[in-house]
């Protein structure tokens, strides 16, 4: 990535940051207040100890995680979402909930102070995004340097996708438990990673003989050296129904109203799970429009960072959702790593291959999340 790159970005997310930290700090800090004033202090399980170190949040007696670790988990976040344009915002949420244990300190709660399950669950679902949103812009850019990002599909889901990124957050904010958070959250998941398995098949592989070429095509000028920008996306006609683009001598079309209606249920779904919806634009574009995976991610990604942004605002400054800098900051440099290594890697990854990495990757979480918000099982 160019210096000057690496400079927009570090301004844009410096900027992002410091704006969230100054005008959602009195917001954020009034919540946080009220919750703990109706919370039960004391040493046992949903209850605040007052004497203990500040740990999540400024919260006396809370997980209090180690930066590095989050460091480490930024680096893998930023590489998987760069790499198959989804599961960012997945990831992200398993090191929350499990990893770093904040799930179980917001499930602690459930019963002695409903507020603070709320509000901690909301927290996660934001710190989520925040670290979609920068893995976004970072792919977006480089994607679309190396003429693997569709910029007309890209924009036609985000537009579509801003509305139901802040209808959700207005909606749900602080009525979702960590319980019923988790156990959606799973289903959804494995529901796509079983879709998208048949979607390996050799049956599943005939509807996409496009999209097989074009990865064909260029998978073999990868092996040569020759992969250029000037090869790959090209856009050749815009219209209100119609839109023609081609990659690698490949040509594809796609009607753009149905990203814009596709892009508003995505957006609305993300948000209310606090995940970056690549799991679904991913689908989108590899089964309605028929595209290799090796666009898919870049495009799935620029649709993701319009959504990540409007939905962290509403639940930041419209709700005043409150976030832990210190640690989601330390996740965001190991982001930025990720993000820019995984551009470069996924190129040398077969087309199928990717798409398997995207399955295994659902399956687990989604059986792993179904259990334990459903069934109260832990695997």
């Amino acid at each position: 990535m160019k210096r000057k790159s690496w400079v927009m970005v570090g301004l844009v997310v410096l900027l992002v940051a410091l704006a969230a930290m100054v005008y959602s700090a009195p917001a954020e800090a009034g919540k946080l207040e009220e919750a703990l004033a109706k919370t039960p202090t004391g040493t046992g399980p949903g209850e605040v100890n007052l004497d203990a170190p500040k740990g999540l949040l400024g919260i006396p007696g809370a997980p209090t995680p180690f930066w590095f670790y989050g460091l480490l988990w930024g680096i893998w976040v930023g590489w998987i979402f760069s790499t198959v344009g989804a599961f960012g915002g997945i990831m992200a949420g398993v090191g929350h909930i499990s990893i770093f244990g904040l799930g179980n300190y917001a499930a602690s709660f459930r019963q002695t102070s409903p507020v603070l399950n709320k509000l901690v669950t909301d927290s996660i679902r934001t710190s989520n995004q925040y670290l979609v949103a920068l893995s976004a812009l970072m792919s977006s850019i480089n994607y679309y340097r190396m003429g693997r990002l569709v910029l007309p599909l890209g924009v036609a889901l985000a537009i579509g996708g801003i509305a139901g990124a802040y209808l959700i957050p207005v909606l749900t904010a602080g009525k979702i438990s960590l319980k019923a958070y988790v156990g959606y959250f799973g289903l959804i998941v494995f529901v796509i990673g079983a879709f998208l398995l048949y979607d390996t098949t050799p049956k599943g592989q005939e509807r996409k003989k496009k999209a097989k070429q074009a990865a064909q095509a260029f998978q073999e000028a990868v092996k040569k050296g020759g992969e250029a920008a000037a090869q790959g996306v090209q856009v050749k006609s815009w219209g209100i129904t119609r839109i023609d683009f081609s990659f690698y001598g490949v040509d594809f079309h796609f009607n753009p109203i149905w990203p814009l209606v596709g892009g508003f249920f995505i957006a609305a779904l993300s948000a209310f799970l606090g995940i970056g919806g690549g799991f679904l634009y991913v689908p989108f574009c590899t089964n309605i429009v028929n595209l290799p995976m090796y666009v898919v991610a870049g495009t799935s990604a620029l649709a993701v960072f319009i959504s990540m942004i409007t939905s962290i605002f509403t639940f930041m400054f419209v709700k005043g959702t409150p976030i832990d800098f210190l640690f989601v900051g330390a996740e965001l440099v190991g982001i930025a790593i990720g993000s820019t290594v995984g551009p470069y890697t996924s190129k040398y990854i077969p087309d199928i291959w990717l798409k398997r990495l995207f399955v295994v990757l659902a399956l687990y979480v989604g059986l792993k999340y179904v259990l334990r918000g459903f069934f109260g099982i832990s695997i």
